[in-house]
C-alpha cells in the first residue's frame, strides 16, 4: 500500500507540473488574443483527474494536512547558516 500512495503522489507532483504549463499557454495565447478553449478543456480535465488522485490518496491514509495563518507563521523556516568551506570565519560568527 505504501507503493501505491507513493505512486499516487508521484503522479500528482507530474500532474501539477503540467497544469503550471498548460495555465502558462493559456496566459500566453491570452495574450496574444488567441483561441485558448481547447487548452483550457485540457486544464479542467487534468483537474478532474488531480481530483480523482487526490481522494484516492486520501482514501489510502495518505491525506496531507494543511496548515492555518498562525502555524504556518510559527514555523522555522529560516535558512540554516552555513561556514564558509574555505575557513574564514563569517562577520555573525566574530
Amino acid at each position: 500500500m505504501d507503493n501505491k500512495l507513493n505512486e499516487i503522489r508521484r503522479k500528482i507532483r507530474l500532474l501539477r507540473t503540467e497544469m503550471l504549463s498548460a495555465e502558462d499557454d493559456i496566459r500566453k495565447q491570452v495574450n496574444r488574443d488567441e483561441d485558448c478553449s481547447e487548452a483550457a478543456v485540457h486544464l479542467m480535465s487534468m483537474r478532474v483527474t488531480m481530483l480523482g488522485l487526490i481522494s484516492e490518496r486520501n482514501r489510502l491514509g495518505g491525506e496531507e494536512r494543511l496548515l492555518n495563518v498562525d502555524e504556518r507563521l510559527k514555523l522555522d523556516v529560516r535558512a540554516v547558516s552555513r561556514r564558509p568551506s574555505n575557513g574564514t570565519v563569517d562577520r555573525r560568527e566574530r
